[in-house]
């Protein structure tokens, strides 16, 4: 994805008003983010309201910024590192169960080898979500544990939201077995949500 196409989806996803519903329709009509923002006020009141029509007319505060964050992020990487990448509705590497959900994001951010976005990295049926209990008991910890690496060893590639308990016994099961895990994140993959476990996301994204 280039600068410009970055700009597009990010304009988009900061419009006032403009939620996901109402961004999936304007692409079913226009296509990319730029062809949206080149029509007149007019075509855009064939899918939107006059105020969203107005508002995507105007380039939202704060673009230019999160345009050069988000890029300068996506560049930083080393050689043999994770590869980053922004992920939209249309790239064949967005996951399918993702897109099936009701109301699917607009574009994901992720981290991992550079061998896994060459290929789909979320085939459909073998991927399993394990999660549970911030606070679990012993067993439930080491439930959790022995799950994840019976499932893995069964084929299947193990999902979780790197959160405290469950979901961090569950990934470093796996880990611990030379395996992959994908964690799916709420706050960005800039960030690490608890701050301790910056280590184990970066386990998880190698």
């Amino acid at each position: 994805m280039d600068r410009d196409e970055l700009a597009g989806w990010l304009r988009l996803t900061l419009t006032p008003g403009v939620g996901n519903g109402t961004a999936r329709r304007l692409l079913a009509a226009f296509g990319l983010p730029e062809a949206i923002f080149e029509q007149p006020e007019g075509a855009l009141t064939q899918c939107v309201t006059p105020s969203q029509a107005r508002a995507l007319r105007l380039v939202p505060d704060g673009l230019a910024q999160q345009l050069e964050t988000t890029w300068a992020w996506l560049q930083d990487t080393v050689p043999d590192g994770p590869v980053r990448v922004f992920l939209t509705l249309g790239d064949g590497r967005y996951p399918q169960a993702l897109l099936d959900t009701e109301d699917p994001p607009l574009a994901l951010y992720g981290i991992g080898p550079s061998a896994m976005w060459a290929a789909n990295p979320f085939p459909a049926g073998r991927c399993l979500a394990i999660v549970g209990s911030r606070n679990p008991t012993a067993q439930g910890a080491d439930n959790a544990r022995q799950f994840a690496r019976a499932l893995h060893a069964a084929g299947l590639s193990i999902v979780s939201g790197l959160a405290l308990g469950v979901d961090a016994a569950a990934h470093k099961a796996v880990l611990a077995n030379h395996g992959s895990t994908f964690a799916v994140i709420g706050t960005g993959p800039d960030l690490a949500y608890p701050r301790h476990h910056g280590p184990l996301q970066e386990q998880v994204a190698a």
